[in-house]
């Protein structure tokens, strides 16, 4: 009678295994923390302090004065995960982000959360009250959880085409311990949604939008644009914000928007004056000759200036010059 064991060689059973465990491999879940789980034990409650440093000392060029002045609008802040992006430089503006950097409006930023936060992507949003002038504060306490340890913002910079300052995923969780503190300093970024150059700029939709940019001093290359300061290597910080860990949970409130007085702790930044040299047009057309044929005559030409200097940039040169010449009239008798 034959036996109903079969054999198998130990060759074939090794490979079998392997095989086995690739197909398994395959089939797990792709792991999308990229290194931002949190394993902290329990949430971690913050102030967060947004702090505008936009001055006509350190921002001289095309400084908004009035219609509006300088200022900023309402700061919008997401706590989330790395499932859910607020914005991310080098790719393009949603329609929420359009819409919040050309005309301060979060009423589709926050549908897009709500709707990742069904799926946990997104743990809290918060905002904070505009600040009427370019140098000011403005405050809101968050709570951070494990499942929700990245936060991001965005600050409207008012008045712009379509400018803005934010943190893109900023985590609060390392090494399974909640950050006691952070201090980041803040820089513009183009939406790619309109473009305009200067503050004022009228509305001047970009066909097709381009991905989300950082302004520089040199960048974009053009002597009109308000940021252009090509003395400069590096921008001063446009604003900064200061997260600083809470022994207490923040008291709920119902709308999420708050104007906290700030922490004793926190001191104005001084930052040095940024030089603005003069910028003149270019010469214009030689005007007539003028002047008795017995001693020669004179012709001028002129220039105006498109940008004072401010802050010991280099000063205006010369606005008018002038030359011999001979006069029309006597051009006749020679």
């Amino acid at each position: 009678m034959m036996s109903s064991e079969i054999f198998v060689p130990g060759w074939l059973q090794h490979l079998l295994v392997v095989l086995l465990r690739f197909t398994l491999s395959c089939a797990a879940p792709v792991n999308l923390n990229n290194g931002t789980e949190c394993s902290a034990r329990g949430p971690a409650s913050y102030i967060l302090v947004f702090t505008g440093h936009w001055s006509p000392q350190t921002f001289p060029k095309q400084y908004p004065l009035f219609r509006p002045p300088a200022q900023w609008s309402k700061l919008m802040a997401v706590t989330h995960n790395e499932q859910y992006r607020l914005w991310q430089e080098g790719a393009p503006a949603s329609d929420g982000l359009k819409s919040f950097a050309e005309q301060g409006l979060t009423v589709d930023l926050v549908k897009d959360a709500k709707e990742a936060r069904k799926g946990r992507a997104v743990g809290s949003m918060y905002r904070t009250a505009g600040i009427p002038s370019g140098i000011g504060h403005s405050s809101t306490e968050i709570l951070l959880t494990p499942r929700s340890p990245l936060l991001s913002l965005i600050v409207k910079v008012i008045p712009s085409p379509d400018w803005f300052v934010g943190v893109d995923s900023l985590n609060l969780c390392e090494g399974g311990q909640w950050k006691q503190e952070v201090t980041f300093d803040l820089h513009p970024f183009d939406a790619g949604t309109d473009s305009g150059f200067t503050f004022s700029s009228p509305n001047f939709p970009t066909t097709p939008p381009e991905n989300i940019t950082m302004i520089t001093s040199q960048k974009p290359n053009h002597p009109a644009n308000s940021f252009y300061y090509p003395r400069l290597t590096d921008l001063p910080p446009l604003a900064s914000i200061w997260v600083k860990r809470q022994s207490r949970s923040p008291v709920r409130q119902q709308n999420r928007v708050s104007n906290h007085i700030l922490p004793e702790a926190t001191k104005p930044h001084r930052f040095s004056e940024t030089p603005l040299d003069c910028e003149v047009s270019m010469w214009s057309s030689w005007g007539l000759c003028l002047g008795p044929c017995s001693r020669g005559g004179l012709r001028h030409r002129t220039r105006y200036i498109l940008l004072k200097p401010a802050n010991s940039g280099t000063p205006c040169p010369e606005l008018e010059e002038q030359e011999e010449c001979t006069p029309h009239n006597c051009l006749a008798y020679q």
